[in-house]
């Protein structure tokens, strides 16, 4: 496939300031991995620069391959029995008022990680009691009884993401599947926790593609939507197909929010936990 220019609107500058450089201490510093930094997130430097970050539990390498993620892939190593208090620390470090919490899928495990997400999620609630909590979780195979264990903890908004839209769903995606992430969606739903979803575009859907999936979404509870540009992490991923137009992001928004959705983030740099602190009012 021809090479794709990026155009204009999506060069950024990445700046520092003090508050960037604490977050980035605090990271290092208590050995956190973040998917700001293993997903090359464009808005790494702002987000960092306003002292948030998205932090990433369960490990750096992550058990499926999908060929949009820059996340390590492999067999990953046990699990760290402190990282939730120390991601708990860290949140009060930071001073955050709203932390997000995602992980690699760890299917090697026998719950695949559903009893280390619920502690990661009580610690950070018993040392951060007036921080507001979003976790951005994986499918769990759709295993109800794990995806309780998580929605048992109560946070206050779960994301899980649908990533693209049917039809492209089984040429990037290595493991998890459409249907079932909607199910995902539709039991944290019925759980009475605010859903949150994400996709990318410019893979090769259509927009009438992206609003089935927005209807699909709707339909099985989903509240707040991100809509973001794919960006090919590097040769050996699945290719650009376009780059939308900021103008279509427009649309994009517009349409969701009139479907029904309570906020639709959707712009060319928005990946799933940006401008997450604002989505909170929605809960």
């Amino acid at each position: 496939m021809e090479h794709v220019k990026k155009p204009e609107w999506l060069k950024i500058t990445i700046g520092t300031n003090a508050r960037y450089t604490d977050t980035k201490r605090i990271v290092d510093t208590h050995k956190l991995h973040t998917i700001c930094s293993s997903g090359r997130c464009p808005n790494l430097g702002e987000c960092w620069g306003k002292g948030t970050a998205t932090f990433m539990i369960g490990g750096a390498i992550c058990t499926r391959s999908c060929k949009f993620c820059n996340t390590l892939s492999g067999k990953p190593l046990p699990l760290d029995t402190q990282e939730p208090e120390r991601v708990a620390e860290s949140v009060r470090l930071m001073k955050l008022d709203h932390a997000v919490v995602t992980s690699v899928d760890r299917d090697d495990l026998p719950d695949l990680g559903a009893a280390h997400w619920a502690a990661t999620i009580k610690a950070i609630k018993e040392v951060n009691p007036n921080t507001t909590l979003e976790t951005l979780i994986p499918d769990f195979q759709g295993r109800e009884e794990l995806i309780r264990m998580v929605t048992d903890a109560r946070p206050d908004i779960i994301s899980h993401n649908m990533e693209t839209v049917r039809r492209i769903s089984p040429l990037v995606r290595s493991v998890a599947t459409y249907d079932r992430s909607l199910e995902v969606i539709r039991q944290i739903a019925e759980s009475g926790i605010t859903v949150k979803s994400g996709i990318m575009v410019g893979l090769g859907e259509t927009p009438e593609e992206v609003e089935q999936t927005m209807d699909d979404l709707l339909a099985n509870g989903c509240r707040i939507l991100t809509i973001g540009q794919y960006l090919q992490p590097s040769r050996k991923h699945y290719p650009v197909h376009e780059y939308v137009t900021p103008e279509q992001f427009a649309r994009y928004k517009e349409t969701g929010e009139k479907k029904g959705f309570a906020t639709v983030e959707s712009g060319p740099l928005v990946r799933s936990s940006y401008h997450a602190e604002k989505h909170i009012r929605y809960k």
